[in-house]
């Protein structure tokens, strides 16, 4: 098994419009595209499946369930200003689900995708 990437799937209801929401809002690199049913971009040590209706992993399950995309399940982007990158981001027509929450950690908020996935925003407390 290869420690050098984390996979992390994410079911989506128009695979290119994922593919374009990732690499234009936060510099993911496609790694392979089989619009409409599968394509993989990445960051860093994070890739990135996107799988719609028809890929593999979009087949019902044994008791009729059907996956489907959202849910509350998200992957983390460390950010060093979070209050300019939300800006950015809605000044480009990116949802969120709220509104930046401070806690004992830091601060986080969640952005959606195009399909309802998510993914949080965090900025790490200063340390002193």
């Amino acid at each position: 098994m290869s420690e050098a990437s984390v996979n992390v799937r994410y079911m989506v209801s128009d695979v290119q419009a994922a593919v374009d929401w990732y690499v234009g809002h936060f510099g993911f690199e496609v790694q392979m595209s089989a619009a409409p049913a599968f394509a993989s971009v990445s960051r860093g040590p994070l890739r990135l499946l996107l799988s719609g209706k028809t890929s593999s992993a979009g087949r019902p399950m044994p008791d009729g369930r059907q996956p489907e995309p959202g849910g509350w399940n998200r992957f983390q982007l460390i950010v060093d200003d979070i209050a300019a990158e939300v800006d950015r981001l809605r000044a480009a027509g990116v949802a969120f689900r709220n509104d930046i929450l401070a806690g004992p950690g830091g601060q986080q908020i969640l952005a959606e995708d195009p399909s309802g996935n998510l993914v949080e925003l965090f900025q790490p407390a200063a340390r002193g």
